[in-house]
């Protein structure tokens, strides 16, 4: 390969037979396709004002000890313009040394870009390195790592300093190394990193509000007078047995515990969190900006070639293979019909569609269990007081266990389910395989907690007139003090229990045993002994041990869905920003020691922003005021505390609120069958209560709904449309109050445009000039005016008087 010379980039290995390859400079037409430099013209950034200036100065002090050791992190005033490189316009840039101009990230970005283009046409017409790897004509292409991270002394290389300053958890209260990171790993990583960290800082203000909020529900909880008039005894409400003839009668104070609880998360401060959580959630989608381009992927093109091969000879393969490597038009045009895509969309419905069949069948299966367990438990006076505890914690974690496993599952066929589509390009691959993993572990993920939030309890029926699963099992019912301390349950157990297991054993554990895996597989292969390789081991040896890169599909995954846990059902639990925040200082060091000690070095890859996930964040959010919403105004008591007590209360409290909430049944029209059997209650029962707004036996139309379950319902409704409409406003006086971009950087971005402009037009203007001097001068004048015109368009060193196009000491003020 003649395009490639000096210094290290990428290592291919084919079935132990390794070639390392080296590149530095290659044809600058490629350069100038791709890749951003820096013309050497600084500018200084000026302050606002004193103010401004001296705030700054107190802010830089009082952060300096979060701030790592790395040289991008020193608050210098001074700022490179930005420019992409361009080989016309080489006397814009000052290249003292060639061999380094572009670091070691850029020059692998250069060849990965050339390889991943390069067809084969001994090797059945496959284009690019990734096609070779994918038929095993190579394992591994992969740029090297800058040296070990952990080597003794004091040589420095960006790894270690990464390491040092970032990828430890004794760092966890520093800030990250963006620019570092960027550079060493490229924008699309490094833009990760920056939007987790900003995500993580907005955790901050959200855990405060939310402990708030649960410290003022402790504070209250004495004062509520609903669960004080549960928790009396003397007062005591004869409820309905819970199942078929194994159940007795009991007393509602008997679940005194779990009204008490409920008023932790269910009390009027939840609301209010609710719409901060709404506002926050569209503070949060922030796009970040960077730079970008984007190619053909080579799957695409070799799906092409067979389909042109069985439509013509292969001369008209060899001149397609020439069109697509020449011509960057051509490839806007999909050459792939709907009909060569017909049977992988047909495959993606069907497998999409019976995938969440399985997961709803599960969700199913997990409620029959609950049910069957809940009338076995019954039966067993010793097992009897406990049903509702046991039933519950046992069946979160059979839930969180089964989303575990779909998890992997759906990650492996969302990927194949992509590949079957063959889509044209990177970016159109990635979109689709997130589209499809996210709508398979959203469903996933949040299909127990949908079902406890808005569907249990709501078809249960009434005494008398059950609806039954199977022959003797109802459906189950909400605890007395309403299912949204259950809905708190499921929701921190499946969010605790993913982040727990997926950071400590897939993200740390899995890697490992593979690596272990991967050591010994090489240690017992024949025919490796090598005395000069195993005295010092090479870097892309040593690279070659470590873990595959796979994306970052994985870790932004992780967040979204974590993201929704914050925001979707935040009214049901305050404190999910509070774990998730803590979740996060460990998953920022987690990934990064992941990057920088276990991974192979990924290929720089550029990204202007973080595609398909900004879309994704922003339907949650807006997704989230919905659901929060209905929270409030349907699993909630809120709403009809406050129907109560401003249309039924005699003395605008809540008193008495339980019992309006109480219908009664006569017990003695129970179906045949369904009585108690042996009850053992202390007094004799003539009618029992259960929780429904229905009219009493002794009224015209008995047990028919009555007028104050149209209150509430009405209600209800209304507060959803004033909920959603209040959020709506209140985020479109955020977005006028607060601009996405701030205006000191937008006044920056303006006036980079106008200096760039005012360079160029000046070199423009000088180099005009020496091409106007007049022809006929004597020959030492003709010399000199060759020297100039030479020096004009010279790469390295060039500096004139006046000129601002020299770094080292001259600036201009913004």
């Amino acid at each position: 390969l003649p395009l490639l010379t000096q210094t290290h980039s990428n290592i291919f290995s084919t079935h132990r037979c390794v070639f390392a390859m080296t590149a530095c400079l290659i044809p600058v037409a490629v350069c100038s396709r791709i890749f951003v430099c820096w013309p050497q013209f600084m500018y200084e950034i000026k302050a606002g004002g004193s103010i401004a200036k001296k705030f700054n100065a107190i802010l830089q002090k009082l952060s300096s000890p979060l701030q790592p050791r790395v040289p991008e992190h020193s608050h210098n005033r001074m700022k490179n313009l930005s420019y992409p490189f361009s080989r016309e316009k080489m006397y814009l840039y000052n290249i003292q040394e060639k061999d380094t101009f572009f670091d070691n990230a850029t020059r692998s970005r250069i060849v990965h870009e050339i390889l991943k283009r390069t067809a084969c046409s001994r090797a059945n017409n496959t284009m690019g390195i990734n096609s070779l790897i994918a038929n095993n004509i190579y394992e591994a292409a992969y740029p090297l790592h800058d040296g070990e991270y952990d080597s003794p002394g004091d040589d420095m290389n960006d790894r270690k300093l990464l390491y040092q300053e970032w990828a430890r958890y004794g760092v966890f209260y520093k800030f990250q190394p963006i620019d570092l990171i960027r550079k060493y790993f490229g924008e699309k990583i490094g833009l990760y990193f920056a939007w987790l960290g900003l995500y993580t800082s907005f955790l901050i203000p959200s855990s405060v509000i939310g402990v708030i909020v649960f410290l003022y529900g402790c504070a209250t909880i004495e004062e509520d007078i609903p669960s004080k008039e549960m928790c009396d005894q003397q007062n005591a409400f004869t409820m309905c047995p819970l199942c078929d003839k194994s159940c007795d009668y009991w007393n509602l104070s008997s679940a005194c515990g779990t009204a008490r609880a409920s008023h932790l998360f269910d009390n009027p401060a939840t609301v209010v969190f609710s719409i901060f959580m709404a506002l926050w959630g569209k503070w949060v989608t922030m796009q970040l900006i960077w730079g970008l381009s984007e190619h053909s992927r080579p799957e695409y093109e070799t799906k092409v070639r067979e389909k042109m091969l069985k439509e013509s000879d292969k001369s008209v393969v060899q001149k397609l293979e020439t069109n697509m490597t020449e011509s960057e038009d051509e490839d806007d045009e999909d050459k792939l019909t709907w009909k060569d895509r017909f049977p992988g969309y047909l495959m993606n419905f069907a497998s999409i569609l019976f995938m969440i069949a399985l997961t709803f069948s599960i969700v199913f299966g997990v409620i029959v269990y609950r049910i069957t367990t809940a009338a076995a438990l019954s039966l067993n006076k010793a097992t009897r007081s406990n049903v509702r505890v046991t039933v519950t914690a046992t069946a979160v974690i059979i839930n969180l266990v089964v989303i575990l496993i779909l998890d992997e599952i759906y990650g492996a066929v969302a990927k194949w389910l992509t590949k079957i589509e063959v889509p044209k390009t990177e970016q159109t691959f990635e979109e689709r395989l997130i589209l499809k993993a996210f709508l398979l572990k959203f469903v996933n993920a949040y299909s127990p907690i949908f079902y406890v939030a808005f569907f249990k309890g709501r078809f249960v029926g009434r005494p008398g007139s059950y609806v039954y699963v199977f022959d003797g099992y109802r459906m189950e019912e909400c605890a007395p003090g309403g299912c949204l301390m259950e809905l708190c349950i499921q929701l921190s157990i499946i969010m605790l229990g993913k982040q727990l297991i997926q950071n400590n054993i897939f993200e740390i554990g899995v890697p490992k045993l593979k690596k272990l895996f991967r050591k010994l597989k090489d240690e017992t292969e024949p025919g490796e002994t090598d005395p000069d390789h195993s005295k010092r081991p090479e870097q892309w040896d040593l690279d070659y041990s470590l873990e595959p890169y796979t994306g970052l599909t994985p870790e932004y995954m992780e967040m979204i869905i974590q993201f929704g846990f914050v925001t979707l059902f935040v009214a049901s639990f305050p404190l999910a920003p509070v774990f998730a925040l803590l979740n996060n200082v460990i998953e920022v060091r987690l990934d990064a020691k992941k990057f920088v000690t276990e991974l192979r070095r990924p290929d720089a890859v550029r990204t202007k922003d973080i595609g398909i996930w900004f879309d994704i964040l922003s339907g949650i959010g807006k997704f989230s005021v919905i659901i929060n919403a209905f929270v409030i105004a349907v699993t909630s008591d809120f709403i009809p505390r406050l129907v109560y007590q401003y249309s039924y209360s005699h003395n605008g409290t809540l008193h008495g609120f339980v019992n309006h909430t109480l219908s009664f049944f006569n017990v003695s029209q129970l179906k045949e069958g369904t009585q108690p059997e042996n009850s053992h209650f202390d007094q004799e029962v003539q009618f029992c209560r259960f929780k429904d707004y229905r009219e009493p036996p002794w009224a015209p139309n008995p047990y028919e709904f009555s007028k104050q379950y149209w209150s509430v319902l009405s209600a209800r409704l209304a507060f959803v449309i004033i909920f959603q409409n209040l959020v709506m406003f209140l985020s479109v006086l955020v977005d006028w109050m607060i601009p996405d971009i701030p205006t000191d950087i937008s006044d920056q971005i303006k006036k980079e445009k106008s200096l760039l402009v005012d360079f160029f037009l000046k070199e423009e203007h000088e180099k005009l000039k020496l091409s106007e001097e007049p022809a006929q001068k004597s020959e030492g004048g003709g010399d000199q005016s060759r020297r100039s015109r030479a020096a004009s368009s010279a790469p390295s060193n060039r500096s004139q008087p006046g000129s601002i196009a020299s770094a080292g000491s001259q600036h201009t003020n913004v």
